[in-house]
């Protein structure tokens, strides 16, 4: 994996960090009764299916953004392009999709958040990640 431009094993750890950061914010801890109410969604029909498909989902985004970020950048730089790949990318097109759709700011809020948090600490770790 060594001819790849960024660190594989950095983008899985990362991939891994995001999906765990995504059960803690749609848990009873955080927003999973506000999510609930925003989409309808109360029953655990299909989870496993669902959680690995996610998951598959969060592993080719962290794959992504370790291809922008590259290897050696650092923290300071990878917290940026994570934060900025969540927040510029990700939550302003759920935006966009949120506008049309006519979806609420609150249920916008959840989910943009948590797109925005999770790139920002994929973006951290892969940035961090020691050659």
């Amino acid at each position: 994996m060594e001819s790849l431009p960024f660190n594989a094993l950095a983008a899985i750890v990362a991939a891994i960090i995001a999906f765990l950061v995504g059960w803690l914010w749609y848990s009873p801890l955080l927003f999973v009764k506000a999510w609930q109410a925003e989409t309808g969604v109360d029953d655990g029909g299909g989870a496993p299916r669902i959680f690995i498909l996610a998951f598959l989902a969060t592993l080719i985004a962290a794959f992504n953004l370790a291809a922008f970020i590259g290897r050696g950048k650092g923290l300071s730089f990878g917290l940026f392009a994570g934060f900025a790949a969540g927040l510029g990318w990700v939550a302003m097109a759920l935006a966009i999709i949120y506008l049309f759709e006519r979806r609420s700011l609150r249920l916008w809020l959840i989910n943009a958040g948590y797109m925005t948090v999770a790139f920002t600490v994929m973006g951290a770790v892969i940035g961090a990640w020691p050659e």
